[in-house]
């Protein structure tokens, strides 16, 4: 026979093979060292896989408790934002606070200092202009600058 059986057996599972296809193999494998030795792998990788097959496996005695126990504290940790803002919450919410002040000191604080211009400042005391002692009609502005700057 040319044709050597590690093509049928690597074309077939050793399972399906016929009865004819195993005298085939048997007769060839009698002449033919390489393709005795892949008979012999191929027909204890079958039984192997045969009683791997026919094995059933039991779980450890707390396998059940254990999964239902990861899955209701999934449950209770609930979406993946909410554990972020959990972890995280404190810090955004006083980085928002800080902005928030910042942006009031900013636009909302107005300056106090009174104008310097020259032209609010008048020679008159501040008596004279509590007591209305002057000829001329003052603005409001005057008056404060000259009341302010007799206190310096």
């Amino acid at each position: 026979m040319s044709e050597h059986i590690i093509n049928i057996l690597e074309g077939t599972r050793f399972a399906s093979l016929s009865d004819n296809d195993h005298s085939r193999i048997r007769a060839h494998s009698a002449t033919c060292e390489e393709c005795a030795r892949a008979y012999k792998l191929a027909s204890v990788s079958a039984s192997m896989l045969e009683n791997r097959m026919v094995e059933t496996f039991e779980p450890s005695p707390f396998f059940h408790t254990r999964v239902l126990a990861a899955l209701r504290e999934q449950q209770n940790e609930g979406p993946a934002f909410a554990r972020l803002w959990r972890a995280a919450g404190a810090l955004v919410s006083s980085m928002a606070a800080a902005v928030v002040l910042f942006a009031v000191l900013s636009f909302a604080v107005f300056d106090q200092t009174l104008p310097t211009d020259a032209s609010l400042t008048t020679a008159y005391s501040p008596e004279a202009v509590i007591l209305n002692d002057f000829d001329e009609e003052q603005t409001d502005g005057q008056v404060l600058s000259t009341l302010y700057a007799a206190d310096e």
